[in-house]
């Protein structure tokens, strides 16, 4: 298996996984609790968020765990019901969906513009998860939130040089289990509720803690920590990048490249094939046990908004195929798919041109 679809969940690590089936074996007890075995449960619980919270240089009293990012961006939203919001042209569904559906007007907004004035939270994903793109976050007289589900453990997240009043991690990215996720709350930043029901998380969470999921989550960031996995990214990711992009380009005639060079993740790759659509490459490449994304998992079956935005083109934008490394990729999963993606592209444009000729 060549495996491209990091972005969309990454291969749990061992070392994750050994944490989580110890833990599963041995701990018993609700972190509510009073009893010991609960005391024990709250102790690991809080010693996660405090190193959860060192990583992304936060203090821990402002971190909340939920079930990923998409809860937590929903709880961002929720909390600006009836004001008016600005996103840009990048965000992830889970962002676009719940600003529509809690804003009082939504904002669409590009970088080369202005902030209008009557706009009370703005939110701008750190690293764009479909096409790999650095945004720089703007500031002023609002409340900013960001999405760096695609950038964590990528490249150093600081929520005090960001200056940011919220973030949005998720475990699965990093090596850690899905269904666990964090939001960073700045002190004193408004935050609002989406559950009600229990005091867990400070009452902004209610429901039993996903003790094990928690276990899983701090033994991805402990690692990230002590292997330093931006660096890692940097020196052996990039350079795997950069390769599939330049063996694309020499093998494969009339290719866009849609990530930029600068200022971009080290892992994400974003290529159009015009004449070939993108899920039918990714099917046949599938078959030849090849993973890739055409684009957003969460956002499957459609063109991307975010190609959308960027070229205006449907075309382009259906022809897309997002390929996203990990620590794993080695340069021979590379060759694998220059071994078999130009014949794939060149066949599915044949039957494009005939398609077209019967047309």
């Amino acid at each position: 298996m060549s495996y491209f679809d990091y972005a969309a969940t990454s291969p749990i690590l061992p070392e994750v996984r050994e944490a989580m089936f110890k833990a599963s074996e041995k701990l018993l007890g609700n972190a509510s609790a009073l009893h010991s075995k609960g005391h024990l449960v709250h102790e690991i619980i809080e010693n996660a968020r405090l190193n959860i919270a060192k990583y992304i240089n936060a203090n821990p009293e402002e971190i909340i765990f939920t079930s990923g990012s998409t809860e937590s961006n929903n709880m961002v939203m929720h909390t600006f019901t009836d004001k008016n919001i600005a996103i840009s042209n990048y965000e992830h569904p889970s962002i676009v969906a719940s600003a529509e559906a809690y804003s009082k007007n939504l904002h669409r907004w590009s970088q080369n513009q202005k902030i209008p004035k009557d706009i009370t939270l703005v939110s701008v994903m750190l690293a764009s998860n479909e096409i790999g793109t650095i945004l720089d976050l703007p500031h002023g007289n609002f409340y900013l939130h960001s999405d760096a589900t695609a950038a964590i453990g990528k490249i150093p997240i600081d929520v005090k040089k960001l200056d940011v009043d919220y973030l949005t991690i998720s475990g699965h990215k990093i090596g850690g289990p899905s269904g666990i996720g964090v939001l960073y709350i700045k002190k004193d930043s408004p935050i609002k509720p989406l559950l009600f029901g229990g005091n867990q998380e400070n009452n902004l969470r209610p429901g039993s803690h996903n003790t094990i999921d928690i276990i899983g989550f701090d033994a991805a960031i402990k690692y990230a920590l002590e292997h330093d996995t931006p660096k890692l990214y940097k020196e052996k990711v990039a350079p795997l990048k950069d390769y599939l992009k330049n063996a694309i380009l020499k093998n494969i005639p009339n290719t866009i490249i849609n990530t930029p060079k600068e200022p971009s993740l080290p892992d994400i790759l974003n290529v159009s094939f015009p004449g070939a659509e993108g899920e039918s490459v990714q099917l046949m490449l599938d078959e030849s046990d090849i993973q890739v994304a055409t684009g957003s998992a969460c956002a499957s079956g459609k063109p991307s908004a975010v190609l959308m935005a960027l070229t205006n083109n449907p075309y382009i934008a259906s022809s897309s195929i997002r390929f996203s490394l990990g620590l794993q990729t080695t340069k021979s999963d590379i060759d694998k798919i220059i071994e078999i993606l130009p014949n794939i592209i060149a066949k599915l444009r044949s039957i494009s041109a005939v398609g077209e000729q019967n047309e």
